[in-house]
């Protein structure tokens, strides 16, 4: 073939390739433009779950440990028990404590009940003698109008205001004794009510004892996986210690950081793809549940200060909630952590 028709065939074909790239750009670019106006995506994203870190409320030895990394458990179910003999006797000494200031209820009632009758005891004497008093009145009385009349001896009548006088300091005396002896049942009344105080503090301690010993075996606060133990037989834990971590049954859901510049067309309820990393070609949906009150960067440990002077625009991102649906076996296999991609339908 000649020269000048190869360079003529060659013109011809490179305008046809150009113009097949223009083509298939433009398709794609039309097919991408049709896509994104109505679809937002981010791969920003990831499955988070409620996972629920357990916490020993008390201290000891660790006696038993019922179960194995990543078992699954139910809520309520007995996983580790640590050695309660100090916390039982404890409450062994709780409970004598409780019995003596109960038997001191008693005692008090005892004293009551001997003052109470000191005291009306008192009572009558103080009555007597003031009947006596009365008396050795009346027989002075009589006994000076006699003096006068010089019917009487003087001795006789020394000796009434005598006994006047006697009935009186004794009427005194017994009428002090009958006060005191009130005062006494009084007191003793107090000491009833700061026993019963004393009582019900004891009742006090016996169940903080009861509630200490129930914390030596520890219960699975949700049914879910466990993992993340922290903890060996015969290991020594403190109180606030975290010994091991249940990620919740049905608690998965994706947390989607998308730009702030992607929120204008969201809105809670919008239907959502999910492609899960791990399982491409599994069908995962979703629903926009709801929205971060604050961008991610405002809940770091450093939140950002643009009023150093050093200031930076940086496109910031929002976390999304974002709910799942798919077959159980595939919902099973799921794990907090977990890459994924997710487009949001916004028509």
């Amino acid at each position: 073939m000649e020269p000048t028709q190869k360079k003529k065939k060659s013109n011809k074909v490179i305008p046809i390739i150009l113009g097949l790239i223009i083509i298939i750009g433009g398709a794609i670019g039309i097919r991408e433009y049709l896509y994104f106006k109505n679809h937002v995506d981010t791969d920003d994203a990831q499955i988070d779950g409620d996972i629920s870190p357990v916490v020993a409320r008390v201290g000891g030895y660790v006696d038993t440990i019922l179960f194995e990394e990543n078992q699954h458990v139910n809520a309520g179910q007995v996983l580790v028990k640590l050695d309660e003999r100090d916390y039982r006797i404890k409450l062994e000494q709780s409970l004598a404590a409780q019995r003596g200031a109960t038997a001191s209820i008693g005692v008090s009632q005892a004293q009551i009940g001997a003052t109470t009758a000191s005291s009306s005891t008192a009572k009558a004497n103080a009555e007597a003698a003031r009947v006596r008093l009365w008396k050795a009145n009346q027989d002075f009385t009589r006994y000076s109008n006699l003096i006068k009349e010089g019917a009487i001896t003087q001795q006789q009548f020394d000796q009434a205001k005598a006994e006047r006088d006697a009935a009186k300091a004794a009427y005194q005396a017994a009428l002090d004794q009958y006060r005191s002896a009130e005062g006494q049942v009084g007191t003793t009344r107090s000491q009833l009510q700061v026993t019963n105080t004393g009582v019900d503090q004891r009742q006090a301690d016996v169940d903080f004892a009861k509630l200490q010993l129930s914390y030596t075996t520890i219960n699975a606060p949700a049914s879910g996986i466990v993992s993340k133990k922290s903890i060996q037989k015969g290991q020594l834990i403190q109180a606030g210690q975290t010994l091991f971590s249940v990620v919740n049954d049905n608690s998965l859901y994706i947390t989607a950081n998308f730009k702030e510049t992607q929120l204008e067309k969201l809105r809670t309820g919008q239907k959502v793809h999910v492609e899960v990393d791990a399982f491409p070609d599994e069908k995962v949906d979703g629903t926009v549940y709801n929205f971060s009150p604050a961008t991610g960067a405002k809940f770091s440990l450093l939140p950002p200060d643009n009023a150093t002077g050093n200031f930076v625009k940086v496109v910031q991102r929002v976390p999304v909630k974002i709910k799942m649906k798919a077959d159980k076996e595939l919902m099973d296999r799921l794990r907090p952590g977990m890459s994924v991609k997710v487009s949001v339908i916004t028509d």
